[in-house]
């Protein structure tokens, strides 16, 4: 069984979010960043029911709950939290067909990413920590058109038509999983930067009591020129605090704030430079 220092189980992490939104973007990311020797990475999507032709057969989205086994994920999250390896199935993306399933055994950490990851309480109580991303979603667009007709294979109009086709399934199976996450991130363009890099997008992380933060008055005043904001607002009718990144934040300025981050942590030093990449050696601070 693998062993953590305190639990003397794996830790899960759940990235749940709309499609196109960085989920296997920011769960590669931090595998890498733990060690990838370290880290389980399995995708919620692969427990699609249907393949893509008896979807389009029976009319049942690949977002709706009942085209899914969610009974199975239930059982297999709560295996891997325990330790115990799983016959995990595959959807394959590039084909939309249902292939054959892996044996996945559970490591240190476990990050579990897709559509539908907090839809039940039974899936929720296995995760330590429940992320759920939420850009703009002007943003989400163009991300999944980018990533559809660069990587799957799909024209423009294909990728439009799908967007419209589901613009009912997300607020209906897709967005009511933010209100369980312990923490949100939604990354936007700055105002007057709509169609700007990527790299430059502004950032809120909103944080739930649900876990414990660390105190970032010094994070906020090693900041200067308001680059970093921190306030206490109410989300879903519950308090949270809200944390602010500016995407014109300078080098210099995300440098001074990532020396303090950094020191308060220094036995994790050594992965400080693959935090924020996106792209080789491209690199993103509000990201990082």
């Amino acid at each position: 069984m693998p062993k953590n220092k305190k639990l003397n189980r794996p830790i899960i992490l759940g990235v749940v979010g709309d499609s196109a939104v960085g989920k296997t973007t920011l769960s590669k990311g931090i595998a890498k960043i733990l060690g990838e020797d370290r880290v389980t990475v399995i995708c919620t999507d692969d427990y699609h029911a249907y393949d893509r032709k008896e979807r389009a057969k029976n009319g049942i989205s690949a977002l709706d709950p009942k085209g899914n086994y969610i009974d199975i994920l239930e059982q297999h999250l709560a295996l891997l939290r325990e330790g115990k390896p799983i016959l995990k199935p595959i959807y394959n993306h590039d084909h939309g067909t249902l292939d054959r399933p892996v044996y996945v055994e559970p490591k240190e950490y476990v990050i579990a990413e897709g559509l539908l990851g907090y839809t039940t309480r039974a899936m929720r109580d296995c995760y330590d920590v429940k992320i759920y991303l939420d850009p703009q979603e002007e943003l989400r667009r163009r991300w999944k058109v980018e990533r559809d007709t660069t990587k799957r294979g799909y024209s423009e109009a294909q990728v439009l038509a799908s967007l419209e086709k589901r613009k009912s399934d997300s607020p209906a199976f897709i967005h009511p999983q933010r209100m369980f996450a312990d923490i949100i991130i939604r990354f936007q363009a700055p105002p007057d930067e709509a169609h700007g890099e990527d790299v430059h997008l502004d950032v809120l992380h909103i944080l739930r009591p649900t876990l414990p933060h660390p105190d970032f008055t010094k994070v906020i005043e090693a900041s200067g020129n308001g680059m970093l904001s921190l306030e206490l607002t109410r989300d879903n009718g519950k308090p949270v605090d809200v944390l602010g990144i500016n995407g014109a934040i300078s080098d210099r300025q995300a440098t001074r704030i990532e020396d303090y981050l950094w020191s308060q942590i220094p036995e994790a030093s050594y992965l400080r430079e693959m935090v924020g990449q996106i792209a080789g050696p491209v690199r993103s601070h509000p990201l990082a």
